[in-house]
């Protein structure tokens, strides 16, 4: 795959001096400062494929660390056709992807020598908070007080910081901080049981095995000659911990992050590892990308001005060879009511004149409460839109269902998943049933699916308990023999069959209807991993990331968030962080007053205040023509209503080429917009039409809301007040 060292020059192709120095740039440690928009991604890839076709080293002495499995995914794609090969490689790279998929591979090798098996199952959020409650059950810790939620976050905030449970006892200092204290090691305790790692387990326990384990350790440095991270400004103690651990012998490590972009420190990240890399890499080159191919100049005047109010950055100033474009747009409105409706305005117009699709705009806000107002109006108004953060694919609890299954399979030792399926489809064993197994089975030493083989001798069980477990225990070591000789979608299609499980799910409701859509589609996504056997479908599906899967709800069905003409053509409404990354012709950035963005925890916090000053320069620099900064005179939000001053990151622009305007909106500015409204009488089971999802059947009501089945769209919740529908 390989070419010549004399024939890489077209790897330099169409880079910028900056860029392409940063291509040429191999050796040493090297920090890439990569603004906004300018060309990261082109660079990363040009990068990788020039160490490859130079011969610096084959794919296995590569480590790269992506932010999402989707990003490394198109990364990858583009250096097999920058090589001549073929898209469909899995072998180029194979340590490309995020830390999380890195760390399951080093530790499906070596993991074994600090005691976690080769076949560990991976924990999601909705796992750890299941375990939680069990160890909470064990103490007797009363949930409503200390809830399961609480606890989790702050031991994942532990172990995030590479705290020790012993260490963390020493440490709690408020009630609910000793709470997750007790909590803590006996949650370890569940995990170890249980064959288990949840997401912080990962790299944590990676960084343990690099630590304690010299020869281990000395195999990957050798392995890995060059190492690139990317999203360095988002890398959290454990993961700065692991690249230094990793990197130590050679120091041949290239990291890429803007710390203007940092915005996830409630997630642990800590934008300082991006500040402090020239003083933790003696001799580091250091390479600014500041042209900007996104935005138009007076949008990049405007996002410089806020974020060169922030004490603590890097010193840059993105520019780009691009006209200055149309002014900024400031608009003052009345209410929430009101900025709605001025993003309808604006966004129908534009519409209507063949100016723009309805694709091509994005609405950005700092909580997800405020997009309230703004379904409301484009409900009423039938724009067509969806709405990133819905709930995703693989949370759905029918997939969780049948995942938990396949883990149960895979690592019979998994009593969370255990839990989950263990009367599902229903086999007459309660929870008092459960307690009782459990305690029968610690009592007398055996493992879980020991104990269900055995449970005809635990008499304290009802005699239909016993049999379900039996039935249970049939399944599970049957297809447990099996796992090495089926795909996972035959696998799961014979097991769906053995459970009757679409049976189950078809309950005579359109929600079954649609339950059986999904878990078919979850057949679906199995046979694409027909190559890496269970194990490695399981880990995939584990490793899939929020952005890897934004949901994107509009009439119901999801897509990614890729190219404009990737996307369907209706409006995209998020909060600004979900937005980065993501880029649209046209923004709407909401809700700028003092107390909601920036929020009202910040303004007594410098750090957090200038975490908000990066949130507002990142949801600025998404738009590539058009920038619209609305704030609002008064505000109805989360119960009550304020009235806060503009902004102060208004204030910030003020130097910059902008357009201020008031836009309080007139009775006949949107058709019928300020008319009495006829709320419909409906009844539970009614059969009604929309003007854009089409027909469909009332399933529950609650005051004005409505929760609606639409064929072919999904169920929605609709505000009868301003839907359009009408009675069948």
């Amino acid at each position: 795959m390989s070419r010549g060292v004399k024939d890489v020059d077209f790897l330099l192709e169409g880079l910028n001096p900056e860029q392409a120095r940063a291509v040429k740039t191999t050796e040493g440690p090297l920090l890439i400062l990569a603004g906004a928009g300018s060309g990261k991604t082109k660079t990363l890839t040009h990068r990788l494929a020039y160490i490859l076709a130079t011969n610096r080293a084959t794919p296995f002495n590569i480590l790269a660390v992506t932010f999402t499995n989707k990003a490394s995914g198109e990364m990858r794609h583009r250096i097999t056709e920058l090589l001549g090969g073929s898209r469909g490689n899995r072998n180029l790279l194979p340590f490309m992807g995020t830390f999380h998929g890195i760390c399951v591979r080093i530790l499906r090798q070596d993991g074994q020598h600090i005691g976690i098996p080769r076949n560990f199952v991976i924990w999601d959020e909705v796992d750890r908070l299941a375990a939680i409650k069990q160890a909470s059950r064990r103490l007797q810790i009363d949930e409503k007080k200390f809830p399961p939620r609480l606890l989790a976050a702050l031991i994942s905030g532990a172990k995030n910081e590479m705290v020790t449970p012993a260490e963390f006892s020493e440490i709690a200092g408020s009630p609910a901080e000793q709470t997750a204290a007790k909590v803590f090691p006996v949650y370890e305790d569940l995990l170890k049981e249980n064959g288990a790692l949840d997401f912080d387990d990962l790299i944590a326990r990676t960084v343990e095995l690099l630590t304690t384990q010299a020869p281990i350790r000395d195999k990957w440095q050798r392995q890995f000659k060059y190492v690139m991270i990317d999203e360095y400004q988002d890398t959290n103690a454990a993961q700065y911990q692991l690249v230094k651990l990793l990197t130590a012998a050679h120091h041949n490590i290239a990291v890429v992050g803007d710390d203007w972009q940092s915005i996830y420190s409630w997630r642990g990240a800590d934008y300082r590892n991006i500040l402090n890399f020239e003083s933790d890499y003696e001799g580091a080159t250091v390479i600014k990308l500041e042209q900007n191919y996104r935005s138009s100049a007076n949008i990049l005047e405007a996002a410089h001005n806020v974020i060169s109010h922030n004490q603590n950055r890097s010193q840059k100033k993105l520019w780009t060879a691009a006209a200055p474009g149309i002014p900024v747009q400031i608009l003052q409105v009345s209410s929430e009511r009101a900025e709605a409706e001025a993003i309808v305005r604006r966004v129908r117009a534009a519409v209507d004149a063949g100016a723009r699709d309805y694709r091509d705009f994005a609405v950005l806000y700092r909580t997800n409460a405020q997009s309230r107002a703004i379904e409301e109006a484009f409900v009423s108004y039938s724009l067509p839109y969806r709405i990133v953060g819905g709930v995703r694919f693989y949370e759905r609890k029918e997939i969780k269902d049948v995942m938990a299954y396949l883990r149960l399979i895979y690592q019979p030792n998994d009593t969370v998943s255990f839990e989950r399926v263990v009367n599902l489809p229903p086999r007459g064993i309660g929870r008092k049933s459960l307690e009782v197994f459990d305690s029968w089975r610690r009592g007398e030493g055996y493992d879980l699916l020991e104990a269900m083989t055995r449970v005809e001798s635990c008499a304290a069980l009802t005699t239909k308990a016993r049999q379900g477990l039996s039935e249970l225990a049939d399944i599970i070591a049957s297809f447990g023999s099996q796992i090495d000789n089926l795909t996972p979608e035959v696998l799961t299609e014979r097991l769906l069959k053995k459970l009757d499980y679409f049976r189950h799910l078809i309950d005579g409701t359109p929600q079954g209807e649609a339950r059986v859509e999904n878990v078919k589609e979850l057949l679906s996504v199995a046979a694409q991993y027909h190559d890496v056997g269970l194990g490695g479908f399981l880990e995939e599906v584990a490793l899939v990331s929020d952005l890897d899967t934004i949901n994107m709800k509009e009439s119901g069905g999801a897509s990614k968030a890729t190219k404009d003409e990737d996307r369907p053509n209706a409006v995209t409404l998020m909060t600004l962080h979900s937005a980065k990354g993501l880029e649209f012709p046209a923004v709407f950035i909401t809700g700028l007053e003092e107390t909601v963005l920036p929020h009202s925890r910040a303004l007594y916090d410098a750090s957090e205040l200038e975490e908000e000053r990066r949130l507002m320069y990142v949801g600025m620099t998404r738009a590539r023509t058009e920038l619209y900064l609305i704030h609002a005179v008064g505000r109805g939000l989360h119960g009550g209503y304020t009235s806060n001053p503009p902004s102060r990151f208004l204030a910030d622009i003020e130097d910059s080429r902008v357009a201020t305007a008031t836009d309080f909106g007139s009775p006949d500015s949107l058709q019928a917009s300020d008319e009495p409204r006829y709320v419909l009488d409906l009844a539970e089971g009614e059969v009604v039409r929309h003007k854009i999802f089409g027909d469909g059947t009332v399933l529950t009501l609650e005051g004005e809301t409505a929760t609606i089945y639409f064929k072919g769209k999904g169920t929605k919740k609709l505000n009868i007040a301003f839907a359009p529908l009408e009675k069948l």
